[in-house]
């Protein structure tokens, strides 16, 4: 069976795409650190992603990589996605669908980037497989009805990665993956590191050094402190 992430259509967007993150990621991080150093401290989240704009916020391709392999070895059946961007992540968590079966439910708080990632899984051949939620993923995700998520990717805003994942965790699957798009010495991200880390919450998790590091954690199916309870 051929791999849809070898696709000449996933191909081309992807490469598409990447050209794009070559020209504007930097500039768009020179902005933030710009107004830091003005302000003199460092900015919240919410204002970090304002000044970062429209310029993709992506993963690194061997983490898209890496990505696309755990779906299908996990024969995840419903994959939940936080943080579409422009749609890179979403292209690669949707061919992993497309080729292990499944469905993919991903979010995106800017209605402009929201359409950009629309066209893109259009150009990739795999927009029927993506359900894609417009809005504040803390609202737009508390509808999860249907069968256990068996995979979630956090990689919106870092200091969301631990509401979001709170808010799943009632339908995750007992042996649920979970990955975490880290960014180097970014302290928001320190609770959530905190909690996967912690066994009492129920997971094993393990920091893959990929890019600036990607947390993958296994749901446990009774967490420690419950059990002791």
């Amino acid at each position: 069976m051929s791999s849809a992430l070898r696709s000449p259509a996933v191909v081309g967007v992807l490469d598409r795409l990447y050209a794009l993150v070559e020209a504007e990621d930097e500039p768009a991080k020179l902005r933030v650190r710009a107004r830091e150093e003005e302000l003199g401290e460092r900015l919240p989240q919410a204002k970090r992603y304002e000044l970062y704009g429209d310029a993709p916020l992506a993963i690194k391709r061997e983490v898209g990589e890496l990505l696309y392999v755990l779906v299908l070895s996990r024969r995840a059946r419903r994959v939940v996605e936080f943080g579409a961007s422009l749609g890179i992540s979403t292209v690669y968590l949707a061919a992993a669908v497309m080729d292990g079966g499944g469905s993919l439910i991903t979010t995106e708080l800017l209605p402009s980037k929201a359409e950009i990632a629309r066209r893109n899984l259009v150009d990739a051949g795999l927009a029927d497989l993506v359900e894609l939620r417009l809005g504040d993923a803390r609202l737009t995700l508390t509808d999860l009805q249907g069968p256990p998520v068996d995979l979630l990717f956090l990689d919106g805003r870092n200091d969301l990665y631990l509401p979001i994942l709170r808010l799943i965790e009632p339908h995750l699957a007992p042996d649920a993956l979970v990955l975490a798009d880290l960014n180097a010495d970014d302290p928001d991200l320190d609770p959530y590191l905190e909690y996967v880390r912690d066994p009492g919450h129920g997971y094993v998790s393990i920091c893959v050094p990929l890019d600036a590091g990607v947390e993958l954690s296994v749901r446990s199916e009774v967490p420690t402190l419950v059990a002791q309870s």
